[in-house]
């Protein structure tokens, strides 16, 4: 990745992507193809939220795209429970919206904006996950900012969940990893698709290694932290308040 951070896509560029993008996130069992173990991660995240914390009554999902986390999270936990949904796309939300009344009786509210912008309950949700989208964070002050306010909006004793794409504090493996993601997405769908992808993350990502954000979320207060699984450039990981 060579775009300097101040040159990489604005909020607006990035909405406008994904506005465009929504059949591709709204497939459940599949999850996103250009991710490494989506499926795995996805249920991983979901399964540790309801191992963390039972019962479940008010969820936050940041980025929620087409609503696949939450409707995974719905499926573990077998009771319903309020939502609220977060993402820049408007025409992801309404798919999200329509997906998840389907099968969860709770309460479900819709917010198009940039969750650093929104105004949140402080100690108000029980579970909060973000999948593939950390990573438009910018600099170091944008990242704590934004897992400082994660901390603050759960409950003592909530937790948080988190599937994305990483990179490395070694150079030498940050090659390692990017060849081998390279080489998943030419054998998923040749090397014009692995292109296509390398292009739009070097425009709009600026992701962090996930040893780097585990200490964060133990630097803004979480209790405790947990690394799920990596594979590659990808890992699921998150964090639990303590009850204080």
């Amino acid at each position: 990745m060579t775009t300097p951070l101040e040159d990489k896509s604005t909020v607006a560029e990035i909405r406008q992507r994904f506005d465009h993008d929504v059949e591709r996130f709204s497939n459940l069992e599949s999850g996103q193809t250009a991710t490494i173990d989506a499926p795995l991660a996805m249920e991983l995240i979901t399964q540790a939220a309801v191992a963390a914390r039972s019962p479940i009554d008010r969820v936050l999902d940041i980025g929620c795209g087409a609503g696949n986390n939450t409707l995974r999270l719905r499926q573990v936990c077998e009771s319903d429970f309020d939502v609220d949904l977060v993402d820049l796309s408007q025409p992801m939300l309404d798919r999200a919206s329509s997906r998840i009344k389907e099968i969860n009786g709770g309460n479900v509210r819709a917010l198009a904006a940039d969750f650093r912008d929104v105004d949140l309950a402080e100690q108000s949700y029980d579970v909060v996950v973000a999948a593939a989208v950390l990573h438009h964070l910018r600099d170091d002050a944008d990242w704590e900012a934004a897992f400082q306010k994660v901390y603050r909006l759960l409950k003592p004793g909530g937790s948080f969940w988190v599937t994305d794409l990483v990179s490395h504090e070694s150079v030498a493996i940050q090659e390692l990893m990017w060849q081998r993601y390279g080489d998943y997405l030419t054998q998923l769908n040749g090397k014009d698709y692995r292109d296509t992808v390398f292009a739009y993350i070097d425009r709009e990502d600026s992701p962090r290694p996930v040893t780097w954000q585990l200490d964060l979320l133990r630097r803004v207060g979480f209790e405790s932290v947990d690394l799920l699984h990596k594979n590659a450039c990808f890992a699921a990981f998150g964090g639990v308040r303590g009850r204080r």
